[in-house]
Protein backbone atom coordinates (compact mmCIF):
# COMPACT_ATOMS: atom_id res chain seq x y z
CA UNK A 1 0.00 0.00 0.00
CA UNK A 2 1.33 3.43 -0.97
CA UNK A 3 0.47 6.20 1.45
CA UNK A 4 -0.18 9.79 0.41
CA UNK A 5 0.66 12.25 3.16
CA UNK A 6 -1.15 15.59 3.11
CA UNK A 7 0.02 18.64 5.00
CA UNK A 8 -2.03 21.75 4.41
CA UNK A 9 -2.62 21.97 0.67
CA UNK A 10 0.49 19.92 -0.13
CA UNK A 11 0.07 16.23 -0.98
CA UNK A 12 3.16 14.02 -0.99
CA UNK A 13 3.33 10.55 -2.51
CA UNK A 14 2.84 8.45 -5.61
CA UNK A 15 0.94 10.27 -8.33
CA UNK A 16 1.30 13.68 -6.67
CA UNK A 17 3.32 16.59 -8.06
CA UNK A 18 6.95 16.87 -7.02
CA UNK A 19 7.36 18.56 -3.63
CA UNK A 20 10.20 20.88 -2.63
CA UNK A 21 11.33 21.12 0.98
CA UNK A 22 13.77 24.00 1.02
CA UNK A 23 15.20 26.88 3.00
CA UNK A 24 18.38 27.89 4.82
CA UNK A 25 20.21 25.44 7.05
CA UNK A 26 19.53 27.59 10.09
CA UNK A 27 17.62 30.74 11.02
CA UNK A 28 20.20 33.51 10.84
CA UNK A 29 17.77 36.38 11.46
CA UNK A 30 14.13 37.15 10.74
CA UNK A 31 14.70 39.28 7.61
CA UNK A 32 16.94 36.82 5.77
CA UNK A 33 14.72 33.88 6.66
CA UNK A 34 11.55 35.67 5.56
CA UNK A 35 13.09 36.79 2.26
CA UNK A 36 14.18 33.25 1.42
CA UNK A 37 10.76 31.83 2.31
CA UNK A 38 8.96 34.51 0.28
CA UNK A 39 11.15 33.90 -2.76
CA UNK A 40 10.63 30.14 -2.60
CA UNK A 41 6.87 30.46 -2.20
CA UNK A 42 6.57 32.71 -5.24
CA UNK A 43 8.81 30.46 -7.34
CA UNK A 44 7.05 27.21 -6.45
CA UNK A 45 3.63 28.80 -6.96
CA UNK A 46 4.72 29.79 -10.47
CA UNK A 47 6.01 26.30 -11.26
CA UNK A 48 3.09 24.47 -9.58
CA UNK A 49 5.43 22.63 -7.21
CA UNK A 50 4.31 21.83 -3.69
CA UNK A 51 6.40 23.76 -1.18
CA UNK A 52 7.37 23.25 2.45
CA UNK A 53 9.73 25.73 4.07
CA UNK A 54 12.53 24.39 6.27
CA UNK A 55 14.89 26.13 8.67
CA UNK A 56 16.45 24.98 11.92
CA UNK A 57 16.03 26.94 15.13
CA UNK A 58 18.96 25.05 16.69
CA UNK A 59 21.67 22.95 15.04
CA UNK A 60 22.45 20.71 17.98
CA UNK A 61 25.00 18.56 16.13
CA UNK A 62 27.46 21.17 14.83
CA UNK A 63 31.05 20.00 14.44
CA UNK A 64 32.61 22.62 16.73
CA UNK A 65 31.50 24.11 20.04
CA UNK A 66 32.12 27.56 18.51
CA UNK A 67 29.89 26.97 15.46
CA UNK A 68 26.71 29.05 15.08
CA UNK A 69 23.71 27.00 16.18
CA UNK A 70 20.79 29.35 15.61
CA UNK A 71 18.55 31.54 17.78
CA UNK A 72 17.30 28.68 19.94
CA UNK A 73 13.92 27.06 20.47
CA UNK A 74 11.70 29.90 21.71
CA UNK A 75 12.96 32.70 19.47
CA UNK A 76 13.34 30.39 16.48
CA UNK A 77 9.83 28.95 16.74
CA UNK A 78 8.43 32.47 17.11
CA UNK A 79 10.20 33.53 13.90
CA UNK A 80 8.92 30.47 12.03
CA UNK A 81 5.42 31.10 13.36
CA UNK A 82 5.44 34.68 12.13
CA UNK A 83 6.65 33.64 8.67
CA UNK A 84 4.02 30.90 8.53
CA UNK A 85 1.30 33.40 9.36
CA UNK A 86 2.47 36.05 6.88
CA UNK A 87 3.06 33.72 3.93
CA UNK A 88 0.55 30.94 4.59
CA UNK A 89 3.11 28.19 4.08
CA UNK A 90 3.85 24.83 5.66
CA UNK A 91 6.83 24.75 8.02
CA UNK A 92 9.36 22.00 8.83
CA UNK A 93 12.12 22.01 11.41
CA UNK A 94 14.11 19.40 13.30
CA UNK A 95 13.57 18.52 16.95
CA UNK A 96 16.44 17.09 18.98
CA UNK A 97 14.89 16.20 22.33
CA UNK A 98 11.58 15.19 23.87
CA UNK A 99 11.59 18.42 25.88
CA UNK A 100 11.37 20.52 22.70
CA UNK A 101 8.32 18.81 21.23
CA UNK A 102 5.52 20.76 22.92
CA UNK A 103 6.89 24.18 22.01
CA UNK A 104 7.95 23.18 18.48
CA UNK A 105 4.68 21.46 17.62
CA UNK A 106 2.60 24.60 18.22
CA UNK A 107 4.03 25.99 14.94
CA UNK A 108 5.58 23.14 12.94
CA UNK A 109 3.47 21.31 10.37
CA UNK A 110 6.16 18.69 9.84
CA UNK A 111 8.49 17.64 12.64
CA UNK A 112 11.80 16.30 11.42
CA UNK A 113 13.84 13.65 13.22
CA UNK A 114 17.52 14.28 12.44
CA UNK A 115 19.52 11.48 10.86
CA UNK A 116 21.73 10.99 13.90
CA UNK A 117 18.63 10.51 16.09
CA UNK A 118 16.57 8.20 13.87
CA UNK A 119 17.02 5.26 16.26
CA UNK A 120 16.00 7.19 19.40
CA UNK A 121 12.84 5.32 20.32
CA UNK A 122 11.45 7.74 22.91
CA UNK A 123 11.97 10.74 20.64
CA UNK A 124 10.34 9.04 17.65
CA UNK A 125 7.32 7.87 19.60
CA UNK A 126 6.71 11.14 21.44
CA UNK A 127 6.87 13.08 18.17
CA UNK A 128 4.54 10.58 16.53
CA UNK A 129 2.03 11.03 19.35
CA UNK A 130 1.56 14.68 18.35
CA UNK A 131 -0.27 13.48 15.23
CA UNK A 132 1.87 15.79 13.11
CA UNK A 133 3.53 14.68 9.89
CA UNK A 134 6.98 13.29 10.65
CA UNK A 135 9.98 13.47 8.34
CA UNK A 136 12.46 10.80 9.42
CA UNK A 137 15.93 11.19 7.99
CA UNK A 138 17.73 7.90 7.42
CA UNK A 139 20.91 7.81 9.46
CA UNK A 140 24.23 7.90 7.64
CA UNK A 141 24.92 4.59 9.40
CA UNK A 142 21.65 2.89 8.40
CA UNK A 143 20.79 0.45 5.64
CA UNK A 144 17.58 1.40 3.81
CA UNK A 145 15.76 -1.76 4.93
CA UNK A 146 16.56 -0.92 8.56
CA UNK A 147 14.18 2.02 8.29
CA UNK A 148 11.27 -0.43 8.48
CA UNK A 149 11.97 -0.78 12.21
CA UNK A 150 12.02 3.00 12.62
CA UNK A 151 8.67 3.29 10.84
CA UNK A 152 7.21 0.58 13.09
CA UNK A 153 8.07 2.70 16.15
CA UNK A 154 6.21 5.69 14.74
CA UNK A 155 3.18 3.79 13.45
CA UNK A 156 2.79 1.94 16.75
CA UNK A 157 1.33 5.21 18.08
CA UNK A 158 -1.33 5.26 15.36
CA UNK A 159 0.41 7.98 13.33
CA UNK A 160 0.50 7.19 9.61
CA UNK A 161 1.76 10.57 8.41
CA UNK A 162 5.36 9.58 7.72
CA UNK A 163 8.00 10.72 5.24
CA UNK A 164 11.38 9.02 4.81
CA UNK A 165 14.38 11.02 3.68
CA UNK A 166 17.61 9.72 2.16
CA UNK A 167 20.69 11.84 2.87
CA UNK A 168 23.58 9.56 1.94
CA UNK A 169 25.57 6.94 3.81
CA UNK A 170 29.08 7.19 5.26
CA UNK A 171 31.75 6.18 2.75
CA UNK A 172 35.03 6.05 4.62
CA UNK A 173 35.99 9.14 6.61
CA UNK A 174 34.49 12.59 5.98
CA UNK A 175 32.57 11.45 2.92
CA UNK A 176 29.09 10.32 1.90
CA UNK A 177 27.78 8.33 -1.03
CA UNK A 178 24.23 7.76 -2.27
CA UNK A 179 23.05 4.25 -3.11
CA UNK A 180 20.07 4.90 -5.37
CA UNK A 181 18.81 1.38 -4.77
CA UNK A 182 17.88 2.60 -1.30
CA UNK A 183 15.29 5.02 -2.68
CA UNK A 184 13.42 2.16 -4.31
CA UNK A 185 13.77 -0.05 -1.25
CA UNK A 186 12.27 2.58 1.04
CA UNK A 187 9.48 3.35 -1.45
CA UNK A 188 8.47 -0.30 -1.33
CA UNK A 189 7.71 0.18 2.38
CA UNK A 190 4.77 2.30 1.19
CA UNK A 191 5.80 5.73 2.49
CA UNK A 192 6.67 8.85 0.51
CA UNK A 193 10.42 9.16 -0.01
CA UNK A 194 12.30 12.45 -0.08
CA UNK A 195 15.83 12.91 -1.38
CA UNK A 196 18.06 15.35 0.50
CA UNK A 197 20.24 16.57 -2.34
CA UNK A 198 22.39 19.01 -0.39
CA UNK A 199 23.23 16.96 2.72
CA UNK A 200 24.07 14.03 0.46
CA UNK A 201 27.06 15.95 -0.92
CA UNK A 202 28.21 17.11 2.51
CA UNK A 203 31.69 16.18 3.71
CA UNK A 204 31.00 15.62 7.44
CA UNK A 205 33.72 17.24 9.52
CA UNK A 206 35.69 17.56 6.29
CA UNK A 207 36.96 21.06 7.02
CA UNK A 208 38.38 20.31 10.44
CA UNK A 209 36.21 22.43 12.72
CA UNK A 210 33.25 22.35 10.32
CA UNK A 211 31.75 20.21 7.60
CA UNK A 212 32.65 20.75 3.98
CA UNK A 213 30.61 20.05 0.89
CA UNK A 214 30.57 19.75 -2.88
CA UNK A 215 27.51 21.76 -3.89
CA UNK A 216 28.29 21.36 -7.59
CA UNK A 217 27.13 17.73 -7.35
CA UNK A 218 23.77 18.43 -5.67
CA UNK A 219 21.89 19.09 -8.95
CA UNK A 220 23.39 15.93 -10.49
CA UNK A 221 22.18 13.72 -7.65
CA UNK A 222 18.82 15.48 -7.51
CA UNK A 223 18.19 14.79 -11.20
CA UNK A 224 19.01 11.12 -10.69
CA UNK A 225 16.73 10.88 -7.65
CA UNK A 226 13.80 12.47 -9.50
CA UNK A 227 14.36 10.02 -12.36
CA UNK A 228 14.25 7.14 -9.88
CA UNK A 229 10.85 8.44 -8.73
CA UNK A 230 11.26 10.18 -5.38
CA UNK A 231 8.25 12.13 -4.17
CA UNK A 232 10.13 15.24 -3.14
CA UNK A 233 13.47 16.99 -2.90
CA UNK A 234 15.03 18.51 0.19
CA UNK A 235 17.51 21.33 -0.44
CA UNK A 236 19.27 23.89 1.66
CA UNK A 237 19.51 27.21 -0.16
CA UNK A 238 20.92 30.63 0.64
CA UNK A 239 21.27 34.00 -1.14
CA UNK A 240 25.06 33.80 -0.63
CA UNK A 241 26.11 30.28 0.40
CA UNK A 242 29.75 31.24 0.90
CA UNK A 243 28.65 33.61 3.67
CA UNK A 244 26.02 31.33 5.22
CA UNK A 245 26.45 30.75 8.95
CA UNK A 246 25.86 27.00 8.62
CA UNK A 247 26.31 24.39 5.86
CA UNK A 248 27.37 26.96 3.25
CA UNK A 249 29.61 24.54 1.29
CA UNK A 250 26.68 22.22 0.57
CA UNK A 251 23.96 24.87 0.13
CA UNK A 252 22.76 25.98 -3.29
CA UNK A 253 22.52 29.63 -4.35
CA UNK A 254 18.87 30.56 -4.31
CA UNK A 255 19.04 32.21 -7.73
CA UNK A 256 19.91 28.84 -9.33
CA UNK A 257 16.62 27.24 -8.32
CA UNK A 258 14.29 28.45 -11.07
CA UNK A 259 16.27 26.69 -13.79
CA UNK A 260 16.87 23.60 -11.68
CA UNK A 261 13.24 23.17 -10.67
CA UNK A 262 12.12 23.47 -14.28
CA UNK A 263 14.48 20.63 -15.17
CA UNK A 264 13.37 18.53 -12.19
CA UNK A 265 9.72 18.98 -13.18
CA UNK A 266 10.47 17.85 -16.72
CA UNK A 267 12.26 14.75 -15.45
CA UNK A 268 9.40 14.02 -13.06
CA UNK A 269 6.88 14.22 -15.92
CA UNK A 270 8.97 11.89 -18.08
CA UNK A 271 9.58 9.44 -15.24
CA UNK A 272 5.90 8.94 -14.36
CA UNK A 273 4.64 8.69 -17.96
Amino acid sequence: MSHIVKTGSVSIGRGCPLVLIAGPCVIEDYTTTFEIASFLKELTDTLAIGFIFKASYDKANRTSVSSYRGPGLKEGIDILGQIKKELGIQILSDVHSVEEIAEASRVLDIIQIPAFLCRQTDLIMEIAKTGKTINIKKGQFMAPWDMANVVDKATSTGNNRILLTERGVMFGYNNLVVDFRGLKIMQEMGWPVIFDATHSIQLPGGSGSSSGGQREFAPVLAKAAVAVGVDGLFMEVHPDPDRALCDGPNSLPIDSLAELLTVFNAIRTAAVN
